[in-house]
């Protein structure tokens, strides 16, 4: 039975669930901007308690590493950092934009929509988006990311191939997103945000490849200053730092 605790702060949205089994994760999210701080641990202290859980029992904790906002992703890693070493367990660091995809698969299968090939941009301020590539190969799997993630101008986005797109990109940069390529609005997710639910979803498929890895070896994910790795260079990286 997967015991897990997911968690990302890496946007405006405090996010926690916990994960016991088989049975529907337990979820707190709620849009706080810079409150994260304060509701992070009372949060996962209730989860706990009200599924009379202890931390330590966990078979890891699943945290969204960004890229996103700097503060609240460094509030995040710091918060499994010291609850990790404390319950000696090991981590499971999602890319944002990985959990981000891995909703966009729900919600088009809700939608009777099943896009093989499928984008994520978010905002990165400063006139720049993150983006990625997905694909999906079937309804029973997690979305495969093409390749990097990408930080670029909102021109710069590559939308070949592309049949839908989804992320908090599309509102704030429009249709600068579509100096090359267009899509129909049917195509497009604007509402779309991370959650500690798509973090575990990565996570709990990381967990059955043996991805988790010590904590000393959990950092940020800082697009602006290094690219991300590709599954493949992930995998590897990965087991390297596992104890």
């Amino acid at each position: 039975m997967t015991r897990l605790l997911a968690i990302d702060t890496s946007s405006a949205w405090c996010s926690v669930a916990l994960s016991l089994g088989d049975s529907t994760p337990e979820l707190r999210h709620e849009l706080v901007s810079a409150g994260a701080s304060q509701l992070l641990l009372p949060w996962i202290e209730d989860l706990l308690s009200q599924a009379n859980e202890r931390l330590s029992n966990l078979d890891a904790i699943a945290i969204g590493v960004g890229p996103g906002a700097f503060t609240g992703v460094r509030l995040g890693v710091a918060v499994v950092q010291g609850l990790a070493t404390s319950a000696n367990l090991l981590v499971l660091p999602v890319a944002s934009l990985d959990a981000i995809a891995a909703e966009v698969v729900k919600t088009t299968q809700y939608k009777n929509i099943a896009p093989k090939y499928f984008a994520i941009a978010i905002d990165a301020r400063m006139d720049e988006i993150y983006w990625a590539k997905y694909e999906q190969k079937d309804l029973q799997s997690l979305p495969k990311r093409i390749g990097e993630i990408h930080l670029s101008k909102p021109e710069e986005i590559d939308l070949r191939d592309i049949s839908y797109l989804a992320g908090s990109a599309i509102e704030a940069y429009g249709d600068r997103l579509f100096s090359e390529h267009s899509l129909s609005s049917s195509a497009l997710d604007s509402e779309i945000m991370i959650s500690a639910l798509g973090v575990m979803e990565v996570a709990k498929s990381m967990l059955q490849l043996g991805l988790q890895i010590n904590v000393h070896d959990l950092e940020p994910l800082y697009i602006r200053n290094k690219v991300a790795l590709t599954t493949e260079e992930r995998e590897v990286v990965f087991k390297k730092g596992r104890p």
